[in-house]
């Protein structure tokens, strides 16, 4: 199948018997054009279906109205749902989205900033690999040192220059371990299920978990850390049912992870309820199957729409200092 040839001004031109100049400014600039002139050439450019090129225009304008947003897992439902509140408070400022899924590789997320400086974007959401403090990706200059604004959603790099939109992750295991006191009074068993283990959010997270539970010296914590996808906890979760007897209550540092020691629950036949869960972030769909379970749940929308309000911020005023937003989490199914 031949490829359809893109419709050109020039294109437009020729059927109209005008010049180019005369076209571009009708598309462009339509009040400068007599309105018999302008109704011919639009109606010539809905017949060749002419589609404007929105990149090349923003070149020669040096602007553009497309933000750029790299993230690390769009398998994450957490990272779907910030990704389209993102989309929707972009239009309504007139900008769209280009969305790169960087699969958690440093490699793709290098090529990323590389495709997206490219592009020329007005800006970029970032929602890096790792947010290890030994992190220092190799684009992190190049960004800092550029115009292009960035905002960092959820992970951060750190010591970057970038405003960020971050959640309240030590408050979230306080509430965490607060709740499995409360469900589980005699708790003397507790797994708990992390990501990576000198992650920022792992370690805020485990950092309010423990202090809470420094009170209660009798409560036995075994941490697994892996990273944030279900598999990882589905293998721990198996390795220390296979070990020991079920503990009295499980903790996932988030949904994935929440998921993948349910998976291993039921390989063991071991029943949902028998046992207090409770996880950062709410299960998609958990309700329906009559299994809600209990989270700190954080608002993935805000957290979307909040990083576009903070990048509208730099684009208006460059110079204005980096600033951040913290989404505090809330307990549900509690």
């Amino acid at each position: 199948m031949n490829k359809k040839k893109s419709v050109t001004i020039s294109d437009i031109a020729m059927r109209v018997n005008m010049t180019t100049i005369t076209v571009s400014r009708a598309l462009n600039k339509p009040d400068l054009v007599k309105p018999a002139t302008l109704a011919r050439i639009l109606e010539i450019a809905r017949e060749l279906d002419y589609v404007p090129n929105a990149f090349a225009r923003g070149l020669k304008r040096s602007e553009s109205l497309i933000i750029g947003v790299i993230t690390a897992s769009v398998d994450n439902p957490f990272y779907s749902e910030m990704i389209k509140a993102i989309s929707r408070e972009a239009k309504k400022h007139g900008y769209t989205i280009m969305l790169v899924d960087t699969d958690e590789q440093e490699e793709l997320e290098s090529k990323a900033i590389d495709t997206m400086l490219g592009y020329r974007v007005a800006g970029i959401i970032l929602s890096p690999v790792s947010d290890e403090p030994s992190y220092q990706p190799d684009y992190l200059e190049r960004l800092g040192n550029g115009e292009t604004p960035v905002v960092l959603l959820d992970r951060t790099i750190h010591d970057s220059p970038f405003s960020r939109v971050v959640l309240d992750n030590y408050h979230s295991g306080i509430q965490a371990a607060r709740y499995l006191l409360r469900q589980t009074p005699n708790l003397s068993r507790l797994l708990v299920l992390t990501g990576p283990e000198r992650s920022r959010i792992t370690v805020e997270r485990l950092k309010g978990l423990c202090e809470v539970l420094a009170d209660f010296p009798q409560v036995q914590v075994e941490i697994c850390a892996g990273d944030y996808t279900l598999e990882p906890s589905y293998e721990h979760t198996l390795a220390y049912l296979a070990e020991h007897s079920a503990p009295d209550a499980i903790m996932g540092f988030n949904q994935l992870i929440t998921l993948g020691a349910l998976r291993a629950l039921r390989m063991h036949n071991i029943p949902q309820g028998s046992m207090t869960i409770c996880g950062i972030d709410r299960l998609p769909f958990a309700d329906i199957f009559g299994m809600p379970i209990a989270c700190v749940a954080h608002d993935a929308s805000l957290a979307g729409s909040s990083a576009v309000r903070l990048l509208l911020d730099r684009l208006e005023d460059p110079n204005k200092p980096r600033d951040k937003v913290v989404i505090a989490g809330h307990l549900e199914n509690g």
